[in-house]
Parts: structure tokens; sequence; C-alpha cells
């Protein structure tokens, strides 16, 4: 089952991981695709929703700040079903307190939109956190994982 969201994009079951967002039409490169929404949270509330220990593999949990977290399991619009992939043809821009899902490049009718998701935990990664978040984009240059180095900076989801 399919559900259209806009012009642009189309919500249905996807390969790498239950729903995902696919081009209903071509996406050109540069493009503001949608805004990731949701509730607005403090780490406080991050912690008695998910708990750091939560080891689920599923997220969609989203940092804009050190202060910030976007819950888009609540209010959330369709941007929570993009997927991960290590060679994304999106990604994540922080605009002004908003996170929105850009295109890298041209996104033909049917492709789906995927961006590196750069998840960080915090402290050691145990053998359970690796297994939970297991990359399955397939794509040539994939880490398999979708946690990512903490040292390098960027917009991430949690």
């Amino acid at each position: 089952m399919s559900a259209r969201v806009s012009d642009r994009i189309v919500v249905r079951r996807s390969r790498i991981h239950d729903r995902g967002v696919f081009a209903a039409r071509r996406i050109r490169t540069g493009s503001r695709i949608i805004e990731y929404t949701g509730e607005r949270i403090d780490d406080a509330e991050v912690e008695a929703r998910y708990g750091r220990g939560n080891e689920h593999g599923h997220t969609m949990l989203f940092a804009v700040d050190d202060a910030v977290t976007i819950d888009a399991a609540r209010r959330g619009t369709a941007a929570r079903y993009i997927n991960h992939s290590c060679a994304g043809n999106c990604q994540a821009v922080l605009d002004d307190g908003r996170i929105y899902i850009e295109a890298l490049k041209n996104v033909q009718p049917g492709a789906e939109l995927t961006y590196d998701y750069r998840l960080e935990r915090p402290g050691p990664v145990s053998a359970e956190a690796r297994a939970a978040y297991a990359c399955r984009c397939g794509a040539p240059n994939c880490r398999g994982t979708m946690l990512y180095n903490a040292r390098k900076a960027g917009t991430r989801k949690r």
C-alpha cells in the first residue's frame, strides 16, 4: 500500500526497512523536499521515553542541537520514513533550528529517498548496539552500520 504525501513523494514498502519515501516525480539536485518535524523535546524527555540502553535500532529522533531533539513518532511528517543509506541521494540540512531533507543529486521517479543518518551513541558501542544498528542499504561503500564516528561534525539522527 502506498500513500501520496505530495506531488513529489510517496510513502510505500521499502526493501531497506519497512516503509520508505519514494520520488513520485523527478526531484532536482538541491531541492528542499520535506521538513523533518515532530515534537521538540529535551534530553530528559528523550531518556524518559526511550532510555539510553534501549538498543532497538529504530529511531525517529533527530538532534537539532545539544538541547533540542525532534521526536517524529509524535506529530512527525513522512520524513520520518526516509531510510538510511551510506550512499544517500539526500542530506539533512539544519536551517534556523529546523531540519529539512534536500536532494544531493537528481532523484528519478520511483527511486527511494535516503540519507546517511550518522547515528551517534554515547560511550563505547556494544555488540548489541552494533547488531541493532546494522545497515541494510546495500550500497557499494556500505559501512555495515548506521552508526557514525562522533568525532566528525554534522547534522545527525539519534
